[in-house]
């Protein structure tokens, strides 16, 4: 059954036949992490023990986003990100739901029923213990194993994964350390290196006149992580190219707005106007102001340096 590659489906009106009867798992699943990684194992063994569908049913915008939008969180994937990082997983669908007033507004009696139920006719569902749905978050997981013994959908509630600190993995935990700039950290919990994207825009040009140009990324649409220097990766074209990233001011130029920009090692060639990726490996250092530019190029080769060695240690795992 598994001979096809995974599906992102964006409305339940044109809900192919083949995916009905699946296994589903129903949540935010943002930044895709080792959390979810659990759940996504254990809903391909039901999918596979039927020969039916892994789906995982995510909504598109994230439903506070709606609620209570001065508290929305900003989100660590966009969702055709989200969408790749479950298929590599194992998923064989991905309904990113289009989030409006009406779903959101469904009791919780409702969303199973016409959801679940109908438009997906689910034979099992795994989900994690603080699993909510429905109207006010009513559905609760009681409430859930209630109504699949009433449609006969078999449930498994799998534990949270927790972390070496012996607390749980959880997107709000990873987002705290992206904030704080620790993306080793966040890097252990997510399945795949933390990723932004944004569009390459003009900048000062100040890195090409002192030998380190860079990549100024604008219309970045989900965290950024704390100001400082890192290690990473930039893709350009789906080719990866090893970087020292910068983000925050630069202030040995009497500069005071944050930008990002990425230094793309041993890559020549315009691409300004294009959509670029880059994953954060490793955090460097702080942001400190030079007392004079050669000052400045003195550490960029040192960061240099350092990505390089990042590199050489990446690709020996």
């Amino acid at each position: 059954f598994k001979n096809f590659s995974m599906k992102l489906i964006r409305n339940l009106t044109e809900f192919p036949e083949s995916l009905r009867g699946g296994a589903l798992t129903i949540g935010n699943f943002d930044g895709v992490h080792r959390g979810h990684q659990v759940i996504i194992d254990q809903l391909k063994q039901f999918a596979s023990r039927d020969g039916s569908a892994a789906i995982v049913f995510t909504f598109d915008p994230h439903p506070v986003r709606i609620l209570r939008p001065d508290q929305t969180p900003p989100p660590l994937t966009w969702t055709n990100r989200k969408a790749d990082l479950l298929a590599d997983l194992g998923v064989d669908a991905v309904i990113a739901y289009p989030t409006n007033r009406a779903l959101l507004e469904l009791s919780y009696r409702d969303f199973f029923k016409q959801i679940v139920v109908e438009k997906l006719a689910a034979k099992a569902m795994v989900e994690g213990p603080n699993f909510y749905f429905g109207r006010g978050r009513e559905g609760t997981v009681d409430r859930l194993s209630e109504l699949c013994r009433e449609s006969s959908v078999k449930l498994q509630i799998v534990e949270p994964k927790l972390e070496s600190s012996e607390s749980f993995i959880s997107s709000s935990r990873i987002r705290e350390l992206i904030r704080l700039g620790d993306v080793d950290q966040a890097r252990q919990l997510l399945t795949c290196p933390y990723r932004i994207r944004g569009m390459v825009t003009h900048g000062a040009a100040r890195g090409t006149k002192i030998g380190f140009p860079t990549a100024n990324l604008d219309a970045i649409d989900t965290l950024i992580p704390a100001k400082g220097v890192y290690a990473g990766r930039t893709y350009v074209d789906g080719r990866s190219h090893w970087s020292a990233i910068h983000i925050g001011p630069n202030p040995t130029f009497g500069e005071h707005i944050p930008k990002v920009e990425s230094h793309l090692l041993n890559f020549e060639g315009s691409i300004y106007g294009e959509a670029i990726e880059v994953d954060f490996i490793s955090r460097l250092r702080d942001i400190r102001q030079f007392e004079t530019p050669r000052q400045l190029t003195d550490q960029l080769d040192l960061d240099v340096q350092s990505t390089r060695s990042i590199a050489r240690q990446y690709s020996d795992h």
